[in-house]
């Protein structure tokens, strides 16, 4: 009875790890396509041929892609994040923390009145 447990728990644990390692291969797999297809830095033809070997051999070409482009996939990474701050940023504008330093900025300078100052941090916070 104990034995048929223990063996039962090993083969969920083993059942489970191999579930993860596929799920994993699957976000691999879509990390590389995802920055392949967004690449403005390689020609058409070279797209194909990575293409073609990650579709014929997926797991060395996973692999080999990650190898020879991770560097280049996490700076990619970091720019697209950035840009996209940045457009948010200019779309809904900046956070109330920064308004709070640009009020004390203008306090500091004398442009604002302090009740002019005290007005508009009650709005924002």
């Amino acid at each position: 009875m104990v034995m048929n447990f223990a063996s039962n728990l090993w083969h969920f644990f083993l059942g489970a790890f191999i579930i993860f390692l596929f799920v994993m291969w699957i976000w691999l797999l879509v990390s590389v396509f995802a920055d392949l297809f967004r690449r403005k830095d390689m020609s058409g033809v070279a797209k194909v041929i990575w293409i073609l070997f990650l579709l014929f051999l997926p797991y060395l070409g996973v692999f080999a892609y990650l190898l020879t482009q991770a560097d280049g996939m996490a700076k990619r990474d970091a720019d697209r994040m950035t840009e996209a701050r940045d457009q948010l940023r200019a779309t809904i504008g900046y956070s109330v923390a920064d308004e709070l330093i640009k009020l004390d900025q203008l306090k500091a300078d004398g442009k604002l009145s302090a009740e002019e100052y005290t007005t508009l941090r009650a709005r924002l916070v």
